[in-house]
């Protein structure tokens, strides 16, 4: 049964929004787009530009013949974006709660279809509940990539909806987010406020809580790859949340057994140059840039993310765990400003 918030969270997108214009702060913004995500972006019907309300960028490079989950997928944006990443052998699900939204998605797949000059569809999209991805008949052990961008926050259970996507990530997957955070826990009086719930604020996660969410859940590494505070623009709702800041995180986190803190074992990864759009180097994470053809020290959990998943191909890892060298130096560059927040990465 629909809690009071999500039937809340669907009026406020179904009917409220028309348009991003709508939005009555910039939490919901998007910048520094990768050029050839703008060129795809370009062919997308205006319609489909025009009702998305992501706060970031949260396609990963190297989905190419995979299948993809994008969680809150509204009017499609990023899932037409990703249909043509993934190519005509790949599949794109695009789960969403409200019908108005996946009316919008529903009534391009045909245009975009053509446009990408594929013989048959790649992309679908099903109704259903973040909270519970049976409800939109997703398998066990299924998807290669979850993405989401500025909706898990809407969820009225988080530990549910985190709960969901590891359930349906095959082993070596990766969830890929951009979301909104905060640098503290909301009051519950913000909570049962629908313009700021909808708005993607009130329902932010406490950054150390989704930490703690993630390990109960057995990931007990994540990395994050991009920070942005947020400047709400508005001075009614302003007024309303005080003291408390926003973030814009784009976080990745991969379904492995990884360790709870960075170990060393002498371990090497070199990149190899060989994703497409990324010659000249691969951003793993806010301190880990590897350099096309430059050896770098990694700990064990990197050395992990880089070879038991979709990335194997494009990486030479030497070195096993045999030996064991005590905790790696491993933490956000020194270049990061005041603001950063360490990833789970143990330092």
């Amino acid at each position: 049964m629909e809690t009071t918030i999500q039937t809340q969270v669907r009026d406020y997108y179904g009917t409220q929004l028309t348009t991003s214009q709508d939005l009555k702060t910039n939490a919901c913004c998007t910048t520094d787009i990768p050029a050839a995500h703008r060129q795809i972006l370009a062919t997308l019907e205006p319609e489909v530009l025009d009702k998305y309300y992501g706060c970031g960028v949260c396609v990963p490079p190297a989905v190419a013949d995979c299948t993809v989950l994008d969680l809150g997928s509204g009017s499609g944006r990023d899932a037409f974006l990703l249909s043509k990443l993934v190519g005509e052998d790949g599949h794109v699900i695009g789960v969403d709660m409200t019908d108005e939204q996946l009316a919008v998605a529903r009534r391009h797949v045909a245009t975009h279809t053509e446009r990408f000059g594929y013989t048959q569809p790649n992309v679908e999209f099903r109704k259903g509940y973040i909270e519970d991805l049976r409800t939109a008949d997703i398998a066990d052990n299924s998807i290669d990539v979850v993405v989401s961008n500025c909706v898990l926050n809407l969820s009225t259970d988080k530990a549910a909806t985190y709960r969901e996507i590891f359930r349906v990530l095959k082993p070596g997957g990766e969830l890929f987010i951009s979301d909104v955070f905060a640098d503290r826990r909301i009051p519950e009086a913000l909570r049962q406020d629908p313009v700021l719930y909808g708005e993607c604020l009130s329902g932010a996660l406490y950054e150390q809580d989704f930490r703690r969410l993630l390990h109960e859940l057995g990931i007990r590494d994540y990395r994050l790859t991009e920070r942005r505070r947020l400047t709400i623009e508005n001075a009614e709702i302003e007024q309303k949340v005080g003291n408390i800041k926003f973030y814009s995180l784009t976080v990745r986190a991969f379904k492995l057994d990884l360790e709870d803190q960075c170990e060393d074992y002498g371990q090497v990864a070199t990149y190899l140059g060989s994703l497409p759009d990324e010659p000249h180097g691969f951003t793993l994470d806010d301190h880990h840039y590897f350099e096309t053809g430059r050896p770098v020290l990694v700990c064990g959990n990197a050395a992990d993310m880089l070879s038991q998943t979709r990335y194997a191909s494009y990486f030479n890892v030497t070195g096993d765990k045999t030996r064991h060298f005590g905790l790696f130096p491993c933490g956000p560059s020194p270049s990061a400003n005041s603001d950063a927040v360490d990833s789970s990465c143990g330092c």
